[in-house]
């Protein structure tokens, strides 16, 4: 049931809310289906091609079915109105103009220079700034550092609406938690964290997302500690990782196989079961700079977040080098040879690309003149020479394996268990993942 007994009589009660989601992206519209199933929600977004994909009945990112999309989809806003629940994608902002509720799940990238940029979330509250009206809620999604929501996107709504922060309109956050790819855990069967920038306030966004998620909430004493709380999830699990990184390294050089002594190490009950590999995407391998960043301006320099960063950081090419040297104990020719990368998204049966890792091994063979071709079956082809300047491989054509002097097997997509990928004379195999026999490899993390 709603909790429809919040005191704030400027809030609209939540069975007579209209909702705005800004960014329909991996975490934007699983929410938005997930909202649509009890309110109308009204999903914004500034990529025309994207919402034509999601009026037609289909999401390119995988993370929502067609047959969910179309159970809640409307295909105007003007035929939304007319029903009690229901999701329309737009790129026209006016068609948010009469929500109540807006919720910002944009992205929040670094720079080349590992900065944050919160250009993405300044210029969605502009946007929501030139409907907000008296009494309504704006709540942020994006993974940021404590203080943005209330020190850099308040204050962008206050000047484009002419409104005033906690008299005429309330602002909240909750931090996504969105893992792409997971079909177990999907966007209600994770419990969320909630705030608001009152306690009646508070309240009703945790009522909101409640009435939809079945996980259950939880209710944070402010936005800055839900803020805190997001943005040290990914940096624990960056520093994890970059630990088990640090050890594979070491391990190799002592000659003992990482994998089979995490495996032992497991067996204590309260050993943390984190595996070596790549750090990219668009979560674990950014989040932690945003902490870095607020920590600098407050005068303190964190040194195992940066260094755990360094490390995951270092591991793409480190991958490269070992993948050379296996190559040169074999009397391969490494100039002018031929490598295939299996795998190119920043992780497995997902097709998202962003902050791949693996382009840095790429690079790094590409700098000894090594050919290198890549196949993945989830990546779009087109995608990847927008972003990276690559071209890739058809989906469905596999190569012959046996045309390559060094197989990498970066992503663990299902697809690839079953290949009869093995060493030879010939041909270095490197397993960054660990999914194959080690005994048909050359290497492994």
């Amino acid at each position: 049931m709603m909790n429809t007994s919040i005191k704030n009589f400027d809030l609209t009660p939540l069975e007579q809310s209209k909702i705005a989601v800004i960014g329909l992206g991996y975490v934007g519209l699983p929410l938005a289906v997930a909202l649509a199933e009890r309110y109308k929600v009204v999903g914004f977004d500034i990529n025309s091609k994207r919402a034509e994909e999601l009026l037609a009945g289909h999401d390119s990112t995988l993370e929502v079915s067609d047959a969910d999309l179309e159970a809640v989809l409307f295909p105007s806003a003007e035929r939304l109105n007319a029903k009690e629940f229901g999701f329309v994608p737009t790129i026209n902002p006016e068609d948010i103009s009469s929500c109540n509720i807006f919720i910002v799940t944009v992205p929040t990238p670094t720079d080349k220079h590992n900065r944050p940029v919160l250009t993405p979330m300044l210029k969605a509250s502009e946007t929501v700034g030139r409907v907000l009206k008296k009494g309504d809620v704006v709540i942020y999604e994006s993974t940021v550092y404590p203080g943005v929501t209330e020190d850099e996107c308040v204050p962008v709504l206050e000047k484009v609406s002419g409104l005033k922060f906690n008299v005429d309109f309330y602002a909240g956050y909750s931090p996504e938690r969105i893992n792409p790819g997971d079909k177990e855990h999907t966007v209600t069967k994770i419990l969320k964290v909630t705030s608001g920038s009152t306690p009646e306030v508070a309240d009703y966004i945790d009522a909101m997302y409640r009435s939809v998620i079945t996980a259950g909430t939880f209710k944070a004493s402010s936005i800055k500690v839900a803020e805190a709380a997001k943005v040290i999830e990914n940096s624990q699990r960056d520093i994890n990782i970059a630990f088990v990184n640090e050890l594979s390294k070491i391990f190799n050089l002592l000659e003992i196989d990482t994998h089979e002594v995490l495996a032992a190490a497991g067996t204590k009950w309260n050993f943390l079961p984190f595996k070596p590999g790549l750090v990219g995407g668009h979560c674990i391998g950014v989040d932690p700079y945003y902490l870095a960043q607020k920590a600098q301006e407050v005068g303190y320099h964190p040194e195992i977040i940066l260094a755990g960063r360094r490390l995951n950081d270092s591991m793409g090419r480190h991958v490269a080098m070992e993948l050379i040297k296996c190559m040169m104990r074999k009397n391969i020719k490494v100039i002018d040879s031929k490598v295939l990368v299996l795998g190119f998204t920043f992780k497995e049966n997902c097709p998202d690309i962003r902050n791949t890792k693996v382009i840095s091994i790429i690079d790094e063979l590409h700098s000894f003149d090594v050919a290198v071709d890549i196949y993945d079956p989830w990546a779009s082809q087109a995608e990847v020479k927008h972003e990276y300047g690559l071209n890739i491989l058809p989906p469905d054509q596999l190569p012959n394996l046996a045309d390559y002097a060094g197989i990498v097997l970066a992503v663990s997509h299902k697809q690839f268990a079953g290949l009869d990928i093995r060493k030879s004379d010939n041909c270095v195999v490197y397993d960054v993942k660990g999914i194959l026999n080690k005994e048909l490899v050359d290497a492994r993390l």
